[in-house]
């Protein structure tokens, strides 16, 4: 869970999940998931922490909502590699409180 202030500090990183998540063309639901997955993962202040969180948060939330996207599109769409992704997505779930899939 995040704090209500936390969407406002983490603003600009939330206009860039926006530019993300509209490159892809996801829809509101992965949106929504991806924005709560992020905020509820985003405690790090160091800003280059931000990027692989963003692009892991929008893979598994598009991932939850049912409107998945390949780790290689959203890791070029968020400006990451796709390593990045692959090893960030699980821990992202699993810091919010779901279980991540074993596949």
């Amino acid at each position: 869970m995040y704090r209500a202030g936390d969407e406002f500090d983490q603003r600009e990183w939330l206009e860039e999940l926006d530019a993300v998540a509209d490159e892809l063309g996801l829809d509101a639901e992965a949106r929504s998931t991806a924005k709560d997955l992020f905020l509820s993962t985003a405690e790090s202040p160091e800003e280059r922490s931000k990027p692989p969180a963003l692009a892991a948060s929008v893979y598994a939330g598009a991932l939850i909502a049912g409107d998945q996207r390949s780790q290689t599109a959203v890791a070029d769409a968020a400006g990451v590699s796709r390593l990045v992704v692959q090893e960030r997505w699980k821990q992202i779930l699993e810091r919010a409180g779901f279980d991540a899939p074993t596949w």
